[in-house]
C-alpha cells in the first residue's frame, strides 16, 4: 500500500480517529473511553478500519457488483505485500459518497488518514490487527458478491445468518482477543479464543433481531433467515409489511433466543479477559451488559421492531449503567448484574 504524503500529524490523526468513533457507534465510543492506552489507540484505529468496509458493504445505494470491487480494491490497501496505490481507492469510491456526508461516510472519505494512523502502530499489534480485518474486509466482499443479482443481502438460513455475524463480528472478536491476550499463557488465550465468538454473536445477534426495519428500507439488507420467515408465510421482501408483523415478530423471537445461547460464552470471556496494556474490564462488560438489557427488550416487546422500529435500551438505563462502572466493577458482580438487568431496567 502507498498512503503518500502526510499531511497533518500522527498526533492529530490519532486524534481525529477518536473523534470519528464517538460520531459512528456509541458502543465504541462507551467502550474506548474506559481503555488505557496503548489499548484505546489499537481499539480505535482497529475499528474504523472494520467501519469503512461496513459503511460500503451496508450502502443500499451502491450496486453489489460495485460494493464487492470497492472492497476487493480496500483489501489490496491492507496487503503489505502489495504497493496499490490508496489514490486507486479514493478515486473509486469518491462518486459513491454521498454529498451530504454521514459520519460513517466522513470515515470512509478519510480513508486515507486512518490507514495513515494504523500504519503509525507498532508492528506487534499492527500486525494482530491486520489479518482479522482482511478476514472481515473479505467475508464482506462474499455476501456483496453472492446476493449481487438481489441487490442486498436476503439470507437462507441460520448456518449462513451465523456466518455472516462471524464475518462483521467474529473477525472483531478475534482482533480484539489477539491484543489482549498477549503475555498471557497459553491455557488462558486459547479459552479466550475459545469464547471470543460468543461474545462477538451475541451483540451482533442482538443487533440484528432490534434493527430489522433499518436494515430493510436503508440498506436493502435482510439478515432473518428466510426458511424462518418461509414457515411464517412471510415473504422476504416483506418483511416490514404490517400484514407480517405477527410472523416477523416469530421470527425475531427465534434470533433473541439464539442470542441467549452465547450469554454463557460471553460471561465467561469476561471472566478470562486481562487487565493490562490498558485493557479495562469495564470496556467489555458495558457492551455485554447493554446486550443483556436490549434481549430483556426483546423478550418483552419483540413487536415494536417491526411496529416502531425501535427497541433498545433508554438513555437512562444507559446512564444507571456507567454509573456502575464510576468506580470500577469487579468480575464478581458480572453475574449479579447480568441477574438484575435481565430481568428489569437498571435504573429502576
Amino acid at each position: 500500500m502507498t498512503t503518500g504524503s502526510s499531511e497533518f500529524t500522527t498526533d492529530a490523526d490519532l486524534e481525529w480517529c477518536y473523534d470519528a468513533v464517538h460520531g459512528v457507534s456509541r458502543t465504541f465510543s462507551i467502550t474506548i473511553d474506559r481503555l488505557d492506552e496503548p489499548m484505546a489507540r489499537y481499539i480505535c484505529v482497529g475499528y474504523l478500519l472494520c467501519r469503512i468496509a461496513d459503511t460500503i458493504e451496508d450502502a443500499g445505494h451502491i450496486p453489489p457488483a460495485e460494493q464487492t470491487d470497492l472492497l476487493a480494491t480496500y483489501d489490496r490497501l491492507l496487503d503489505p505485500d502489495d504497493d496499490a496505490p490508496i489514490t486507486a481507492f479514493m478515486s473509486d469510491v469518491e462518486p459513491w459518497i454521498p454529498d451530504e456526508r454521514t459520519d460513517d461516510w466522513e470515515v470512509v472519505a478519510e480513508t486515507p488518514r486512518v490507514l495513515r494512523t494504523f500504519e503509525s502502530l507498532e508492528e506487534e499489534p499492527r500486525e494482530i490487527m491486520r489479518e482479522p480485518v482482511r478476514e472481515l474486509v473479505d467475508g464482506m466482499a462474499r455476501f456483496t458478491s453472492r446476493y449481487a443479482d438481489e441487490g442486498g443481502l436476503r439470507l437462507q438460513t441460520l448456518e449462513e445468518l451465523e456466518e455472516y455475524c462471524w464475518y462483521a463480528a467474529g473477525t472483531v472478536g478475534t482482533l480484539i482477543t489477539g491484543l489482549v491476550a498477549r503475555g498471557t499463557s497459553p491455557e488462558r488465550a486459547r479459552e479466550l479464543r475459545a469464547n471470543a465468538r460468543s461474545f462477538a454473536l451475541l451483540l451482533q445477534l442482538v443487533n440484528i433481531a432490534k434493527d430489522v426495519e433499518t436494515d430493510y428500507h436503508e440498506e436493502n439488507n435482510v439478515y432473518l433467515p428466510a426458511e424462518w420467515l418461509e414457515e411464517e408465510d412471510v415473504d422476504i421482501e416483506a418483511v416490514t409489511d404490517e400484514a407480517h408483523h405477527g410472523g416477523v415478530t416469530n421470527v425475531i423471537r427465534r434470533v433473541t433466543g439464539r442470542a441467549e445461547s452465547y450469554l454463557d460464552g460471553a460471561h465467561r470471556y469476561l471472566e478470562l479477559v486481562p487487565e493490562q496494556h490498558g485493557n479495562r474490564l469495564g470496556a467489555w462488560a458495558i457492551p455485554y451488559l447493554l446486550a443483556v438489557g436490549t434481549l430483556r427488550e426483546l423478550r418483552e416487546r419483540p413487536e415494536d421492531v417491526v411496529r416502531e422500529g425501535n427497541v433498545k435500551v433508554s438513555r437512562a438505563e444507559v446512564f444507571a449503567l456507567l454509573q456502575q462502572f464510576e468506580d470500577g466493577v469487579s468480575r464478581s458482580t458480572l453475574a449479579d448484574l447480568r441477574d438484575e438487568m435481565s430481568e428489569k431496567p437498571l435504573h429502576h
